[in-house]
């Protein structure tokens, strides 16, 4: 039998890192424990995304804790018990700079940080510590939720760009924006962010909504695993993007088979980064798609990875129409009442 790894080449380049296929564990709680990060590598994964750096919460963390021990003045050792419990949260700036440090020793795949910041002065602060921890490259995570409705679109937009530009200025690692959909002109949007040095585009970032529990009258979190339908949005969103921007595409949400990377892959992408998938089939689960993927290029006679990408995307198909409004009466037309 043939052996498909040594025939086909699934290498493919992301923020100037060469990876030995396009598979990224995306960024998530997982990729906090170093055993996790360790057999991410060992089930095939070209690198790893780790958690997300949150600076509201390292603040949060930090007031509590000054306020715990003011009040504490005159109290008994067991009143300690009262202290806030910090342990369940997400790691802080020191914890998080020794991690990358630790997963930098622990293996050899590219290992890329992950910020979400508050104030431009985190952001900078803690871009340059990532950096400096061994980070190959960095990852901004923006989870901005405009809801204060004097602020305009364009204002929204702006922010956005002048923190990519500041943050290039600051650090010499590539730098990737991880982006929602909600602009209303995608496009524009991500030739600005390209402009202002981004070296990629993660599409797209997840944006966890709250539920109402109706008995307790409460707003609840509401955390709902992908699937592979939430693929369609950012299969549309990197067709149209590949080859208007110089930064690399990477596709995020929704990939769960190798049918999804290869997808993705067609689209423009160069990397397809997975978490869902993940935590519903296990960490090895990266082994089989691999190997799917692999035997699916060997069945339709691709022998690389490049050879695919954006072979599907706008500029590319003979229809490029189907991405654009003239494809909406013909969808809506195609589905028959039962």
């Amino acid at each position: 039998m043939i052996d498909l790894s040594k025939t086909i080449d699934l290498s493919t380049t992301y923020l100037g890192l060469k990876l030995k296929n396009p598979l990224v564990a995306s960024s998530s709680p997982m990729c906090q424990d170093i055993g996790n990060v360790r057999r991410i590598e060992d089930a095939g994964a070209a690198a790893v995304v780790l958690p997300s750096l949150f600076e509201e919460q390292i603040e949060i963390e930090n007031d509590e804790l000054d306020l715990a021990f003011r009040n504490a003045s005159g109290l008994s050792p067991e009143a300690a018990t009262h202290f806030p419990d910090l342990t369940h949260r997400v790691m802080g700036p020191e914890a998080y700079l020794a991690h990358i440090v630790r997963c930098k020793q622990a293996v050899k795949i590219p290992v890329i940080a992950s910020l979400n910041g508050t104030t431009n002065g985190g952001w900078l602060q803690y871009a340059k510590q990532m950096a400096q921890a061994g980070a190959d490259a960095l990852e901004l995570n923006i989870y901005y939720i405009p809801v204060d409705p004097n602020v305009s679109g364009e204002q929204v937009e702006a922010n956005y760009v002048d923190l990519v530009t500041a943050i290039k200025k600051e650090v010499k690692i590539p730098v990737a924006v991880k982006l929602g959909p909600y602009f209303s002109s995608m496009g524009n949007v991500a030739k600005k962010l390209d402009a202002a040095g981004a070296n990629g585009l993660v599409l797209f970032n997840r944006f966890y909504q709250p539920d109402y529990d109706l008995e307790a009258l409460e707003v609840v979190p509401n955390l709902i695993l992908s699937n592979s339908h939430e693929l369609l949005l950012r299969l549309h969103w990197i067709a149209v993007l590949y080859g208007n921007v110089k930064a690399d595409l990477a596709l995020t949400g929704g990939v769960h088979s190798a049918a999804d990377i290869v997808k993705s892959m067609m689209a423009g992408a160069k990397v397809a980064m997975m978490t869902s998938a993940l935590l519903k089939r296990g960490i090895s689960f990266l082994d089989t798609l691999c190997t799917e993927l692999l035997i699916w290029m060997g069945e339709h006679e691709y022998d690389s990875i490049k050879q695919m990408q954006g072979s599907m995307s706008r500029r590319s198909v003979p229809q490029p129409a189907a991405f654009e409004r003239a494809n909406y009466m013909k969808v809506l037309s195609s589905y028959a009442m039962r």
